[in-house]
């Protein structure tokens, strides 16, 4: 299992880190593009607004951010030996879990339990 994973976890991050690379380099052109507007862009009826974009790239970005960081901690504990065990009980977590969230730290119940 622990091969597999590693292998599964590598992807997501390669995945995660091109998101994390195409956010930044979308919300630098974003940025290059407010910079040069004098118009106001709120009252626009054609498309949307910058505002709005940027609100909504800065949501993408913050959240592959944070699968990057999930996907490399569960990594360290693949190399640690502990991934795929509860960090707060220590029994395993179930394969189904770990098939649908790769970076669990918790099983179901200790999920649950704090509301994870």
């Amino acid at each position: 299992m622990t091969a597999d994973a590693r292998e599964r976890l590598r992807a997501l991050r390669a995945q995660a880190e091109a998101r994390v690379q195409a956010t930044a380099a979308t919300l630098g052109e974003l940025t290059h593009d407010r910079e040069s507007s004098n118009d106001d862009d709120e009252h626009d009826p054609e498309g949307v607004t910058l505002s709005s974009e940027w609100s909504r790239l800065t949501g993408l970005a913050e959240a592959a951010a944070s699968e990057l960081h999930q996907v490399d901690d569960a990594l360290t504990r693949v190399e640690a030996g502990t991934y795929g065990v509860c960090a707060n009980c220590g029994r395993p977590i179930p394969a189904g879990r770990l098939e649908a969230r790769p970076f669990a730290e918790h099983c179901v119940s200790c999920a649950e339990k704090l509301g994870r």
